[in-house]
C-alpha cells in the first residue's frame, strides 16, 4: 500500500467477532481521529518523563516524537503501525553524563551517535536479514543489557528524587503500583501517567494544608521550599515555539550511551514481532527497515536537542485493546503531539513536577525497566545453570549496578553500564568461542536447589 490513503473497513463503525482493522485500513475519520487522541493519552507519560528526567524540553519531545512518527511510517510505507516516542533507555545514560559534568548537549550529541549507529544496524539487518539480530544479540545477552541499564538508574531514585519528599513518593508509589494492578484495559496502560497526575495533585493539596517542606531540592540543597513551584507556567506563553540546541560530541559521554544500543534494537525486534503476530502479517522482512527508521528518527531528534526516540509498547496495548491497527491513527496522534508541541505552558506544567512524585514513579518505572531483562530470559527459556549463560551476565549486571570503573589513562575510563555491557557482550561471544574451539561441553553450575523448590530431596550437586 501506499504511505497515504487506506481502504475504509466495512461500515467504518463496526468491527464484527475476530476482525480487526488492519494497517491499510482505517474506520470513519471521526473514529480515526478519537483513536488517535487516545494514541496520544497512552504513550504521553512516558514521552514526556522522559525528557524531564533527563534535562531536556518536554515541548520539544512531543513535537519531536510527532515528527519521528511520520517519518518512521513513511519509510516503513505504513506496513508497521508504531508510535515513536521518548526513549526512557538514556536516562540512565544521562545521569551518568551529568556527573561527568557534561551538558544537555553532550547527552544529544552521544544519543545522536547511537541513533547513527541503530541506522546503520537497520541497513545490515536489511541486507543480511532478520537472523543476524538473533546471532549477534541472544536472549542472554538482550536479557543482562536490558536488567543493567534499568537497575543502574536505582540511585537516582534514591539520591535525588526521594529525598525531595518522601511521604509524596511513598504515596504515589503505592497509587501507581495498585493502578498498574487493579485497573484494566485502558486505564491500566495509562497507570504511569495516573500516577503523576495524583502525585501532582497531592504535593498541590499538602502544599496548601501543610505548608513548605523541609527537605533537600532539585539542586540537592536542604532548604525550605513549596513542592510545586509555579512560577515558570505563570510565565510560559500558550502559544509558541520549544527551545532548541545544538549537540556537542564527547568521547566518554558516547561510550556510555552506545550500550543502550542493544536495548533499542531488542525493542524494535519485539515490536515488529508482536505486531505482525497480532496482525497476522509476518514482518521480519521490514525489521531492518524500522531500525532504520528508528535511527534516523533519533539523529534528527538529537540534532535539534531533543530524545532519543523509541517504539512504544503503550501504543502496541492500544492496539490490542481496540483491535484496531490502522496507522491513519497513527498520523492523527502524531498531529497531536505536533500541536502540544507547540504550547509552552503545557511543557512548564510537565517541567513543575515536584521531584517526590517522580521518586514515587520511578522506583516502579525503572524497576520494570530492569525486570524486562528477566521477562527477556523467561519467554526465551534462558538456562542458568549453563555457565555460558550465567558467567557474563552475572559479572557484567554487577558491574554496572555497582559502578566498577576500568581505568586506561587519566582521561579516559569505562564504568557503569559501559563496563557492564562490554563484558556480558564480549564475555558471552568470546566464551563461547573458546568452549567450542576446546570442546567443552557446558556442566550444571547451580545445584538442584536454586532451581526446584517445594522438593525437599532435591538432586545432589554432582
Amino acid at each position: 500500500m501506499a504511505s497515504f490513503g487506506w481502504k475504509l473497513h466495512g461500515d467504518g463503525k463496526h468491527l464484527g467477532p475476530g476482525e480487526v482493522v488492519k494497517p491499510g485500513e482505517r474506520l470513519t475519520w471521526g473514529r480515526t481521529i478519537g483513536l488517535g487522541a487516545q494514541h496520544v493519552v497512552s504513550m504521553i507519560g512516558a514521552c514526556f518523563v522522559a525528557p524531564v528526567l533527563m534535562g531536556l524540553d518536554p515541548n520539544l519531545a512531543l513535537m519531536a516524537s510527532g515528527v519521528a512518527t511520520v517519518l518512521f511510517l513513511l519509510m516503513t510505507r505504513g506496513r508497521v503501525p508504531s508510535y515513536l516516542g521518548s526513549s526512557l533507555s538514556f536516562v540512565g545514560v544521562a545521569a551518568v553524563i551529568a556527573g561527568q559534568g557534561g551538558d544537555v548537549g553532550t547527552l544529544t550529541g552521544a544519543m545522536l551517535v547511537v541513533g547513527a549507529c541503530l541506522a546503520g544496524c537497520g541497513i545490515a539487518v536489511q541486507i543480511l536479514g532478520a537472523r543476524v539480530v538473533h546471532a549477534v544479540l541472544p536472549p542472554t545477552v538482550t536479557g543482562a543489557v536490558v536488567m543493567l541499564i534499568g537497575f543502574n538508574l536505582a540511585p537516582v531514585t534514591a539520591r535525588t528524587y526521594w529525598p525531595q519528599d518522601q511521604w509524596v513518593a511513598l504515596a504515589t508509589m503505592v497509587f501507581t503500583g495498585l493502578a498498574l494492578v487493579v485497573l484494566r484495559g485502558f486505564w491500566s496502560r495509562i497507570a504511569i501517567f495516573l500516577g503523576l497526575v495524583f502525585g501532582y495533585v497531592l504535593s498541590w493539596v499538602l502544599d496548601r494544608t501543610a505548608g513548605r517542606i523541609h527537605s533537600v531540592n532539585g539542586a540537592g540543597k536542604l532548604t525550605d521550599h513549596w513542592r510545586i513551584d509555579f512560577s515558570g507556567v505563570v510565565k510560559a506563553d500558550w502559544i509558541g515555539a520549544p527551545t532548541f540546541h545544538a549537540p556537542n560530541f564527547s568521547a566518554s559521554a558516547i561510550l556510555v550511551a552506545l550500550p543502550v544500543l542493544v536495548a533499542l534494537i531488542a525493542e524494535n525486534a519485539g515490536h515488529v514481532k508482536a505486531v505482525g503476530e497480532m496482525t497476522g502479517d509476518p514482518l521480519d522482512d521490514k525489521l531492518g527497515t524500522a531500525i532504520l527508521a528508528d535511527g534516523t528518527a533519533t539523529v534528527l531528534s538529537t540534532a535539534v536537542g531533543g530524545p532519543a526516540t523509541t517504539t512504544y509498547a503503550e501504543n502496541i496495548g492500544v492496539m490490542a485493546a481496540t483491535r484496531v491497527y490502522s496507522t491513519a491513527a497513527y498520523w492523527a496522534a502524531a498531529g497531536f503531539a505536533l500541536l502540544f508541541g507547540l504550547c509552552p505552558k503545557f511543557g512548564a506544567v510537565v517541567a513543575a513536577i515536584p521531584g517526590g512524585v517522580l521518586g514515587g514513579i520511578t522506583v516502579i518505572l525503572y524497576g520494570m525497566i530492569g525486570l524486562l531483562g528477566a521477562q527477556i530470559w523467561v519467554r526465551n527459556k534462558v538456562d542458568f545453570t549453563v555457565p555460558l549463560n550465567l558467567i557474563p551476565a552475572a559479572a557484567g549486571i554487577i558491574v554496572a549496578i555497582g559502578g566498577v570503573s576500568l581505568k586506561f589513562t587519566d582521561t579516559f575510563e569505562l564504568n557503569g553500564i559501559a563496563l557492564g555491557t562490554l563484558i556480558v557482550l564480549t564475555g558471552y561471544h568470546g566464551l563461547r568461542w573458546l568452549s567450542r574451539a576446546a570442546g567443552q561441553r557446558h556442566e550444571p553450575l547451580l545445584d538442584g536447589g536454586t532451581t526446584t523448590y517445594g522438593d525437599t530431596e532435591g538432586p545432589s550437586s554432582g
